[in-house]
């Protein structure tokens, strides 16, 4: 029975994700699959997340760690809405804002200026709120000499820099970041992790993936630990990297 209660933001409850892994084949296999009616699978398939439950509270910020293929990262674009779970429910209560890839939602054609009303949109902000906020977004980009040329002409730090300051000054009731504070030179990671500390001290609610266990513990106050798509602890952040790290 679900734990959570009204001040539960993520519930997810007995999430199973799996995906198809397509291999290339011989002629002689594809031809013995064809003769045999096609039965059987020249494809196998990989559970990302297999009965993974947990809730997340108004505020919290919890950093969701684990190695390579563990589903931390599948997990994060179910709470977006980017992919749904196979089997289990995930509930969310309010307006999420997702770093989830670099300049997701940037159309190449337009400009940054562009790309800024559309992305803002997109996270749910008003025109008017976002002419409001138009200046402080491009003054936190620092790429205000090409806030008007098309974003297909940018470098993939450029396209961080803009994509974080417009999710960040959407003012979301859950923030969700995806190892995109790696991506960039060192004052702006810094300048993203104090601006991710201030959205948890006006109490927004933070998911984060990260292989960096040090920022990790300086963001959140929860970790839960995935593990080839189990969830393997949850609990004090400070606890969650010492279980991580315990298992090298």
């Amino acid at each position: 029975m679900s734990t959570a209660t009204d001040l539960t933001v993520v519930d997810v409850e007995h999430v199973d994700k799996r995906f198809t892994l397509r291999h290339s084949h011989s002629l002689k296999e594809w031809a013995m699959w064809t003769v045999r009616g096609r039965k059987g699978e020249l494809a196998e398939t990989f559970l990302a997340l297999d009965d993974v439950s947990m809730q997340i509270r108004r505020g919290e910020s919890v950093g969701l760690l684990g190695f390579n293929g563990s589903g931390k990262s599948t997990m994060l674009k179910l709470l977006s809405g980017v992919m749904l779970p196979d089997s289990g429910t995930i509930g969310i209560r309010g307006r999420i804002a997702g770093l989830i890839e670099v300049g997701a939602g940037f159309h190449p054609d337009l400009t940054g200026r562009e790309n800024v009303y559309l992305n803002g949109s997109i996270l749910g902000m008003s025109e008017k709120e976002i002419d409001a906020k138009f200046d402080q977004i491009v003054a936190f980009s620092e790429i205000e000499k090409f806030i008007d040329t098309e974003v297909k002409f940018y470098s993939s730090g450029m396209f961080l820099r803009l994509a974080f300051a417009v999710a960040a000054h959407s003012e979301p009731d859950i923030f969700l970041i995806d190892e995109i504070l790696a991506v960039g030179d060192e004052p702006f990671q810094r300048k993203c992790i104090e601006r991710v500390q201030e959205l948890r001290a006006q109490g927004q609610t933070l998911v984060v993936v990260t292989h960096d266990l040090d920022m990790v513990q300086r963001v959140c106050q929860r970790g839960v630990v995935l593990n080839k798509g189990h969830k393997e602890f949850d609990g004090d952040i400070v606890g969650a990297v010492a279980h991580l790290r315990g298992e090298r």
